[in-house]
């Protein structure tokens, strides 16, 4: 089975922040992690990822207490990081060579409280005026909603365990990390569903 034929057309692509605060309009943008999604042996498996390390935008702030609670000195020259708007199109860009080779249509974010990340996201394009935006417009694939529904749980970290997922409290926090086992656990909750091949086959007005 392709990727494509599985999601409708759609790329699952799993994405995580780091972020300066939980308002999408003010607070900055710190890390971006993505991780691609490929079928091996009939399952959906974990594949490449790439990260990218975010010099906060000046129209945005930074609140002390995000910044005490994923440990970053957005500042801190040894992390890199590039301009806001430097990243996005990258990210973007990279999105979109995904989506062609899997002849995609558009991608949907997958992604631990997806729509905070989405949210996010949008409004970074938005402020950088960037187009072309690879994902959805409001459809996303949510991990904690999937989760509290497989697992009885949506917090990352408890999911996981009960996934038998293994979680380092220590490595949580980072965006490439927890876009990682978020892809695992959504690579777990896909390969344990009870999908039809068939359903492929029939037309669809939607």
């Amino acid at each position: 089975m392709e990727l494509k034929n599985r999601f409708r057309g759609y790329l699952p692509v799993v994405l995580d922040l780091e972020t300066g605060g939980v308002d999408p309009y003010n607070h900055a943008i710190i890390e971006i992690a993505i991780v691609f999604l490929e079928w091996r042996d009939d399952m959906l498996h974990p594949s490449k990822h790439h990260r990218w390390a975010v010099l906060p935008h000046p129209d945005t702030c930074i609140e002390d207490s995000s910044l005490d609670l994923i440990g970053i000195d957005p500042f801190d020259p040894a992390r890199g990081a590039q301009l806001e708007e430097t990243c996005l199109r990258e990210c973007f860009r990279t999105i979109r060579k995904r989506l062609k080779a899997n002849s995609c249509t558009r991608a949907y974010l997958v992604g631990h409280n997806a729509y905070f990340d989405h949210n996010f996201i949008r409004s970074a394009a938005q402020r950088n005026d960037i187009g072309q935006n690879p994902f959805h417009l409001f459809t996303v694939i949510d991990t904690a909603s999937l989760a509290a529904v497989n697992f009885g749980h949506s917090v990352l970290s408890v999911a996981c365990a009960r996934a038998g997922i293994e979680f380092d409290d220590k490595k949580a926090h980072s965006a490439l990390y927890d876009a990682t086992v978020t892809a695992q656990l959504f690579c777990t909750i896909v390969n344990d569903c009870d999908f039809n091949p068939d359903w492929i086959n029939l037309n669809s007005n939607d």
